[in-house]
């Protein structure tokens, strides 16, 4: 029996592959409406912030693991030493929840970060944007995601104007901010016993904050690069004891450091590796199950030469599966993921994947991944979009 905290998509996409092993799963669910409740049999709703809630869900599981990073640490220690086999442990996962404990292990471990500082005054903002130049980047250490709780100051006038988030959380994470060429994500599992396995590093797209679509393996990229990206990710898995999937991601910077630099990571399985559901020989949400169950690993081959997932986010569209005769018609080839979300604007709902070859042109293959998307979003007009 796997216990899942969290309801989301992320355990929701947890299940096929449970199933396909025999292996039963078992979610926390926030409220019944959450999306993976429905592909579930056992989903009881409790507050993972709760002790006794995370107490009774985890009785009589085998490995109890997470569909986000958010459940307190000392919640879990209590549960560890009660017995329960939690994975990953607290004091790994902490470097997911907290980006001052992630930068200073980054740091003690010898990989590239951008200049970095905790900061508890405007004063303090306003001194390091003067030493390292402006603009920087304002960053809540903990509960921030796809752009929330992130903001990039100009000078020391803007600074001020964000005093009020030191009411809320102190210290703050103020970095410098990076002149990259784009965004990398490096994803492994590593398994209790410290068999780990690196997919191919790929290419993510962001937009306003949020992860729009992403290229396996990141077209272009230099090997030695690529190389070094997949070593530090693993690193950081083994020296900070990682277990299950875990996600690095990146800023490639050409001419500085050896070609990347640390930005964040995520201890589940991650929207950049939605692609090796269809793209890869393993998918993440297979390998985090036998990650945590201490299971052989499988292969992480791509299937393909390209590989392209795309997401789609709420819009005018809001029957999708009235959209899914033009979107499947558009391109045989795309494979459709929906989360059985409610529809809301900007809210990630679903996600496409396309596997291409060699003798494909990556912006030809982007594309067709784009208007499938674009027609489950939009409806049929999103096709001329």
């Amino acid at each position: 029996m796997i216990g899942v905290v969290g309801g989301g998509q992320l355990a929701r996409m947890m299940a096929p592959a449970a199933v396909a092993l025999g292996f039963e799963l078992r979610v926390l669910a926030e409220s019944p409406e959450v999306c993976a409740v429905a592909v579930v049999a056992q989903a009881p709703v409790g507050d993972y912030t709760d002790l006794d809630a995370l107490r009774g869900f985890a009785r009589g599981v085998d490995v109890l693991t997470f569909d986000h990073e958010h459940v307190p640490s000392d919640h879990l220690q209590t549960l560890i030493a009660e017995g329960v086999n939690v994975q990953p442990r607290p004091d790994a996962l902490i470097n997911a929840q907290d980006k001052l404990v992630m930068r200073a292990a980054i740091e003690r471990l010898g990989l590239p970060n951008p200049a970095w500082a905790a900061v508890t005054s405007v004063a303090e903002i306003t001194t390091f944007g003067d030493t390292h130049g402006w603009p920087v980047v304002l960053k809540m250490p903990r509960g921030g995601y796809d752009g929330k709780g992130v903001a990039f100051l100009g000078n020391a006038e803007n600074a001020a104007e964000f005093a009020q988030w030191f009411d809320a959380m102190s210290p703050l994470l103020v970095e410098e901010t990076v002149d990259f060429s784009r965004e990398l994500s490096a994803l492994v599992a590593r398994t209790p016993s410290g068999e780990a396995k690196a997919w191919p590093v790929a290419e993510s797209i962001q937009v306003a904050g949020v992860c729009d679509e992403v290229i396996a393996p990141a077209p272009g990229i230099p090997d030695d690069v690529a190389t070094q990206a997949q070593q530090a990710a693993l690193k950081i898995a083994a020296e900070l004891g990682v277990t299950g999937v875990m996600a690095a991601e990146l800023f490639e910077t050409p001419g500085r450091g050896p070609g990347y630099l640390v930005n964040e990571l995520a201890m589940r399985p991650h929207n950049t590796g939605h692609w090796t559901m269809d793209g890869a020989v393993t998918s993440q949400f297979e390998q985090h199950l036998r990650a945590v169950l201490d299971l052989p690993l499988g292969a992480t081959d791509a299937l393909g030469e390209i590989v392209v997932m795309k997401n789609f986010l709420g819009g005018a569209n809001q029957d999708l599966f009235s959209a899914y005769p033009a979107a499947l018609a558009a391109d045989p080839s795309v494979k459709v993921h929906s989360y059985g979300k409610s529809v809301r604007p900007g809210r990630k709902i679903g996600h496409v994947n396309l596997i291409g070859s060699g003798n494909d042109d990556i912006a030809a293959v982007r594309a067709r991944a784009t208007t499938v998307a674009n027609i489950i979003r939009d409806g049929a007009e999103g096709a001329q979009r």
